[in-house]
């Protein structure tokens, strides 16, 4: 899948109303992807873009240099092929509450440097409160759920696989 169009200004152009209406006329925005590429959070953050959100919410996980007390030095996501079809399951789930505007989720596999981002989540609402909860449940949820794989590699040159459902 590939990242939603933007217009001239970065950002999706809106061809909804801006009037106020029910979840039917507006049905909720979702965009999931498992992917190789270097994942970009503005455009994660332009893909939930509602006139009727007062809030959006973003989440960037990032490769730490340490894990339990142990140096890290890489690490490497390996996905199931189910990965892309469980992360956008998660995202339309996350999507159907009621104060959801529109959700945008994605998880990196292949290696990773320390720094580098591996999972971007992003959800609008009306308020933040709702914003703020939808968005740890979207990644709650994914952590829970998405079949992916990590190995990690500790500078001792020992490494271990973890974190798949």
């Amino acid at each position: 899948m590939t990242a939603p169009t933007t217009d001239a200004s970065g950002r999706l152009p809106d061809h909804r109303p801006t009037t106020l209406s029910s979840a039917t006329e507006h049905p909720p925005t979702t965009f999931g992807e498992v992917t190789d590429r270097p994942l970009d959070l503005a455009a994660h953050e332009a893909a939930v873009a509602d006139r009727r959100a007062g809030a959006v919410v973003s989440f960037q996980g990032v490769v730490r240099d340490h894990d339990h007390g142990r140096a890290v030095t890489s690490l490497e996501y390996e996905g199931h092929p189910s990965a892309e079809r469980v992360l956008r399951e998660v995202a339309a789930e996350i999507a159907a509450e009621p104060d959801v505007y529109a959700v945008a989720v994605s998880h990196r596999i292949g290696p990773l440097a320390i720094g580098d981002v591996a999972l971007v989540a992003a959800v609008s609402t009306a308020h933040r409160a709702a914003a703020f909860a939808a968005c740890a449940r979207l990644v709650d949820e994914v952590k829970a759920r998405l079949p992916i794989w990590k190995r990690q590699v500790f500078a001792d040159g020992t490494e271990e696989w973890v974190n798949c459902p």
